[in-house]
């Protein structure tokens, strides 16, 4: 049994450190994952790494199956999962690099399947979702920011959107006013997937990025590109102390 899963997002479809196992490709009542699921050795922990958008990120935010994903790791015992993230910068104090640590989230999705619970019910099936990430494991994830002497942003609120398209500057705008301090495409809805299984979760998320409109330059891909591997580098020093804490 491996207790913790990191789920890979832009930027981290593999890392160095980690001694690979095995490889095993899953079938699940809710389709095939991203890819195959990868068990290994991290800083002395097994651990299982999936990455989100498959090995070679083909798959776009709004196409990934996070319910094959969420259900694979739940049928391998996993108790905890990381979520990397990469995301923009809406509050101004969350500068391009940073990592962040939310602690509440808003969904702004649409379409993508939302629930492990919609057929052959015997009841319908609530959960308590006021606070979405997990209090231990975040903390776990700022501890061991400081044990890498890496700066993050404790709290704030994740915006997930549809993608996969970027927002525009009004669309930004009105998140801003909903209370939200960065925007992303994945975060939903696989917190609330792992929550329904009883699943720790909580966010790594790196800003890549300014949002539309709080900044003058253009987003470009380059840009994003640059950011992703300089954030990169802090996420994978991060893991690498959070490995002794779980």
């Amino acid at each position: 049994m491996q207790d913790i899963a990191i789920i890979g997002g832009t930027g981290l479809t593999s890392f160095p450190g980690l001694k690979i196992t095995h490889r095993e490709v899953v079938r699940t009542p809710f389709g095939i994952p991203s890819g195959p699921i990868t068990h290994g050795d991290y800083c002395g922990k097994k651990i299982i790494f999936l990455p989100r958008h498959g090995a070679h990120h083909t798959i776009p935010p709004h196409m990934v199956n996070y319910r094959a994903n969420i259900w694979a790791l739940h049928d391998m015992q996993v108790k905890q999962i990381v979520a990397v993230a990469a995301v923009g910068s809406i509050n101004r104090e969350i500068y391009p690099t940073q990592i962040v640590i939310p602690d509440q989230i808003i969904d702004y999705t649409y379409g993508r399947s939302q629930t492990f619970y919609e057929k052959d019910l015997s009841q319908v099936k609530h959960i308590d979702f006021t606070e979405p990430y997990d209090k231990k494991l975040r903390q776990n994830l700022i501890q061991a920011a400081a044990l890498a002497s890496i700066d993050v942003f404790d709290g704030g609120v994740y915006a997930t959107t549809q993608g996969p398209r970027l927002e525009t500057a009004a669309e930004v705008n009105k998140l801003a006013n909903d209370g939200c301090d960065i925007v992303g495409m994945t975060g939903m809805p696989e917190a609330a997937l792992a929550r329904e299984l009883n699943m720790a979760y909580a966010h790594c998320a790196m800003s890549v990025n300014w949002a539309a409109g709080r900044s003058n330059e253009l987003i470009t891909l380059e840009a994003i590109r640059e950011c992703t591997e300089a954030g990169m580098e802090k996420v994978r020093k991060l893991l690498e102390k959070l490995m002794e804490l779980v």
